[in-house]
């Protein structure tokens, strides 16, 4: 049986080899703090207080990323006025409306990583089924004409 301070060695080994990146952990904290703020929210709160969060994400961006997310958010919104802006794990996301209210669609900037480019993704809720296999993310560097009907196609279909 492993002494009291063998044990406690193995454990500070582990917090020092740092699983997690603090870009993830930081994520991990922001998704809790969204699902306590969305409890007991009507409808009309959570819409509002979404679009609030969404636009505080946004602004805390490096100025590409927030012009990438607030051209994202201008094509999601025209594309489906019913989706519900809100943030996933601090980042810009879209979800449906009603009783689960599950995020679809989201907008990673390639600074909440550190990576070269940013991505447009969706959740498993999202209905893109497409045969045996289809994408769930898709690297964004430039927004095109051709990009942004893309992203409008697919939001479009993955709100079903």
């Amino acid at each position: 049986m492993p002494t009291k301070q063998a044990t406690k060695n193995r454990y500070e080994t582990r917090n020092d080899d740092k699983v997690f990146t603090e870009e993830e952990r930081a994520a991990v904290a922001a998704t809790a703090r969204e699902r306590k703020s969305a409890s007991g929210r009507s409808p009309a709160e959570e819409r509002a207080e979404g679009l609030q969060d969404l636009r505080a994400s946004l602004a805390k961006m490096p100025a590409d990323d927030r012009a990438m997310g607030e051209r994202i958010h201008a094509i999601v919104t025209a594309a489906v006025p019913a989706l519900v802006p809100k943030t996933y794990y601090g980042m810009p996301a879209y979800a449906r409306e009603g009783k689960d209210g599950k995020v679809i669609a989201f907008f990673k900037p390639k600074s909440k990583f550190k990576v070269r480019y940013s991505t447009f993704g969706f959740q498993p809720d999202a209905s893109l089924d497409d045969g045996e296999m289809w994408g769930t993310e898709f690297a964004v560097t430039k927004l095109t004409p051709k990009v942004e009907s893309r992203i409008s196609e697919l939001v479009k279909k993955a709100a079903g």
